[in-house]
């Protein structure tokens, strides 16, 4: 099965081409440009270096939240478009699962984490592939204390990466090489393909929605106005 999977959920944006879990082309940027200039172009290079025309993808996925509003938004809006009117499915990955596959095989807790500002991370833990908790926005103070009471090493990883290791001091967490903390839409593809095998989070180009886990910085405002008017 040929995927196509986009990751732009964090400050990395990247495309990969599988075969299974086969990898044929991966691309990522991790720079000031903008998700929404670089993003396609990075999709269809890695279809034509892995020889493959978006005719030949049998699976879309991409990574739906939560991470940054913007970013999210452009990879659903975009594999949205590639996917239009195909009937080829559409899996949605969550971020947080898609970078905890970037630790398979570290022996601990995987533990990632996305900034969400005011102190709190987009985190999930995970522990041998499985899921220890669901995605969810935590104070970084509350992690700590979490992680503290594990008695095996931690391994962060995300855009959150520095701000988590400044704030959150438990004796438990290890360094993580910087390639494994950075987005990677393999990660995404090979999260993807097992949803699909799985039967779970599988959508159409019409049905397709991004995943957040609070309201954007535009919609707190709003009603927070609207309150202070009410």
């Amino acid at each position: 099965m040929t995927v196509l999977a986009i990751d732009s959920s964090g400050a990395a944006a990247s495309a990969a081409v599988t075969d299974d879990e086969k990898l044929l082309s991966s691309f990522s940027v991790a720079s000031a440009e903008k998700h929404s200039a670089t993003l396609l172009p990075m999709a269809e290079r890695a279809l034509e270096c892995a020889g493959k025309k978006i005719s030949d993808v049998d699976l879309f996925a991409v990574v739906a939240g939560p991470g940054s509003f913007t970013g999210v938004r452009i990879g659903v809006s975009l594999v949205k478009g590639l996917a239009f009117g195909s009937g080829k499915p559409i899996a949605s990955v969550s971020s947080l699962e898609a970078l905890a596959y970037n630790l398979c095989g570290f022996d601990g807790i995987a533990c990632p984490v996305m900034d969400a500002r005011r102190g709190q991370f987009y985190n999930a833990l995970f522990r041998g592939g499985k899921r220890l908790t669901g995605d969810r926005l935590i104070p970084a103070v509350e992690l700590e204390k979490e992680l503290a009471a594990y008695d095996c090493p931690v391994y962060m990883t995300g855009d959150g990466y520095a701000l988590a290791r400044s704030l959150i001091r438990a004796d438990n967490i290890r360094e993580t090489p910087h390639r494994l903390t950075v987005s990677d839409a393999y990660s995404a593809a090979v999260c993807g393909l097992n949803n699909y095998r799985a039967g779970r989070e599988i959508y159409t180009d019409e049905t397709l929605q991004p995943v957040y886990l609070r309201p954007s910085q535009a919609e707190r405002t709003r009603n927070e106005r609207t309150k202070e008017n009410g």
